[in-house]
């Protein structure tokens, strides 16, 4: 696991916390496995790690909310916060995602 902020492995098996320069890190690791490499980490390791080739596999969750007041950086600014249901999906052309969801005005939790 590279980290620059991490000290810990967060009780997580078998894995390892390093730090510094994570394509020299990451390269030379990828070179040893035969496991494709998969990225699920923070937007600036990504860009540098699928930058220099070293990504195989890039796992994309969604978090099926609209946050329009609430965020770092609202994706509908002004919309309010709204919390999507799941209607419909489909694949249009085995790379594109349809994805139809019905919005609720998010309820603010204590």
């Amino acid at each position: 696991m590279v980290s620059s902020t991490l000290r810990s492995s967060l009780s997580w098996l078998d894995a390892t916390i390093v730090s510094g320069d994570a394509v020299n890190i990451v390269a030379p690791l990828k070179e040893e496995s035969e496991v494709p490499l998969r990225s699920q980490a923070s937007l600036s390791l990504n860009w540098a790690l699928m930058a220099a080739g070293l990504v195989d596999r890039r796992q994309i969750t969604i978090f099926p909310v609209i946050t329009g007041r609430s965020g770092i950086s609202p994706v509908l600014r002004g919309a309010g916060d709204l919390d999507l249901e799941l209607l419909e999906s489909r694949t249009l052309d085995g790379h594109t995602q349809e994805l139809v969801y019905r919005p609720t005005v998010r309820v603010n939790r204590p």
